[in-house]
């Protein structure tokens, strides 16, 4: 079943529930900002993205950059930061089986659906 990291109030996340919609296909909304993932949860999608955990991370979010921003964060610290702030998650991130990608652009989803 196809997953979609999903923030209504992100353009580019509605673009991308957009296209799953279009698809035809099955899929799962997950409101990461409400269903927060779980440290395993954030690893295991980190490594199916095939990123290091500061390439999910909203740089320009106000968080990051007040808080976070020039610290020399080690990987399990910037994992605890997304936990604790889901906002910094990038999004949307998309899910099919073995396969995900980050929508941005939204078109990318259309490579693993």
């Amino acid at each position: 079943m196809i997953k979609i990291y999903h923030n209504n109030r992100c353009s580019k996340s509605r673009c991308g529930l957009e296209i799953l919609e279009k698809s035809g296909k099955e899929f799962e909304i997950v409101k990461y900002l409400e269903d927060v993932p779980n440290k395993k949860e954030l690893k295991d999608l980190i490594n199916l993205l095939g990123i290091k955990p500061i390439e999910l991370i909203r740089k320009n979010e106000s968080i990051w950059k007040e808080k976070f921003k020039n610290k020399d964060l080690s990987d399990a610290e910037i994992i605890t930061a997304m936990i604790e702030n889901p906002k910094l998650i990038e999004r949307p991130i998309i899910i099919n089986g073995k396969k995900a990608v980050i929508g941005r652009p939204p078109e990318k989803i259309l490579d693993i659906i």
